[in-house]
């Protein structure tokens, strides 16, 4: 099964790597310019390990409980875990002892538990400012005109780098619109923060919006992975 099952990712990690390079090459980037981050999530940690051989880095999860045992269970592979769910303060410390990059951060609460947990950790924890591109409660995120007194926070938090920001394109808006938002605010916080410059936007059916809207970070689960399913150890 692992040889189909491998077989099967190298396929769909080819599919999204060309949707990538077209949408490169529609809005005049280039390929390097934008890296693919694999959304695991409710996948096993065989599905990790052979995402790894095929030569992914980047892997994201968005619920501690799933991505710590996962972490550890893929301990010593080259990857870069991205933590990109709702988090709350109680789980700071858990998340900042596997956590390479924590997209989620929309609150100065947050930014403090994560500092406190990185030092007492000794890691360093690179941060992205959660954007809120909607009115909607519970999805997370800070509103727009907070994001830089929030990545202000970060940058000057022991224990933390400020890499930019992220979002996720609201349900049933023109995702270029909402991205050409996120791109404004990413603008903002460079200029304020020249090294803040990651953009984490785009996921299985937005990417290419979110490509031309500046994204450096695309977040892919479903196209890469398939449908989501329970997870088998």
């Amino acid at each position: 099964m692992s040889a189909e099952r491998l077989e099967e990712l190298a396929a769909n990690l080819a599919d999204v790597r060309k949707r990538i390079e077209a949408a490169c090459r529609a809005a005049g980037r280039g390929v390097d310019e934008v890296a693919l981050v694999a959304v695991t999530k409710t996948f096993p940690a065989s599905d990790v390990r052979l995402l790894a051989e095929l030569g992914l880095t980047d892997v994201a999860e968005n619920r501690d409980q799933e991505a710590r045992p996962k972490a550890a269970e893929c301990e010593g592979l080259p990857l870069s875990w991205h933590f990109v769910g709702q988090l709350q303060t109680n789980k700071a410390r858990s998340v900042a002892a596997y956590a390479d990059v924590v997209e989620s951060v929309d609150r100065p609460r947050l930014a403090d538990a994560l500092s406190a947990a990185a030092v007492r950790a000794g890691r360093t924890l690179r941060c992205l400012v959660q954007v809120s591109l909607d009115e909607e409660e519970g999805r997370g995120g800070a509103a727009p005109a907070s994001v830089p007194e929030l990545a202000g926070r970060i940058a000057a938090a022991e224990g933390l780098t400020l890499g930019g920001v992220m979002a996720v394109a609201p349900l049933g808006d023109d995702p270029a619109e909402a991205f050409a938002r996120l791109a404004a605010v990413a603008n903002e916080v460079r200029a304020l923060y020249p090294d803040a410059t990651m953009v984490s936007a785009g996921m299985s059916g937005d990417l290419e919006q979110a490509i031309a809207c500046g994204a450096t970070h695309v977040r892919v689960g479903t196209a890469l992975l398939g449908g989501r399913r329970a997870i088998v150890r």
